[in-house]
């Protein structure tokens, strides 16, 4: 059964929609990925080397009732605290598209699985 997730955009606004506990999973796996990614590149900051090493994006989707996808940069970002996620959320008849900080896309998954659990 899917429950109702709320994720709050960069700056005013929210979008809901149906997600499984699952995809939950799914998803903290994939941002606790990009942390340890994005915490290795603020550690490699000082070093020369550092600009040479490029780390991939990090993409995740998911199809249930609507399609979802994140997506984020980490070569963009000096420290997890500044990364930004590009979100899509559509069906056939929606897209809603913005920026969710990371720190805030933890605590709303975070606040989701807690609910559902």
């Amino acid at each position: 059964m899917a429950e109702q997730i709320t994720l709050h955009l960069q700056g005013e606004g929210a979008v809901t929609f149906s997600f499984s506990l699952e995809a939950a999973k799914q998803l903290k796996r994939s941002l606790a990925d990009l942390l340890t990614r994005l915490k290795a590149i603020a550690a490699r900051a000082g070093e020369a080397q550092a600009r040479a090493q490029k780390e991939t994006p990090m993409e995740f989707t998911h199809a249930g009732e609507v399609f979802l996808e994140v997506y984020c940069n980490p070569n963009l970002y000096p420290s997890p605290f500044a990364a930004k996620l590009m979100v899509t959320v559509r069906d056939e008849r929606i897209r809603i598209t913005g920026e969710v900080d990371l720190p805030r896309m933890v605590e709303d998954l975070n606040l989701f699985m807690e609910q559902v659990a």
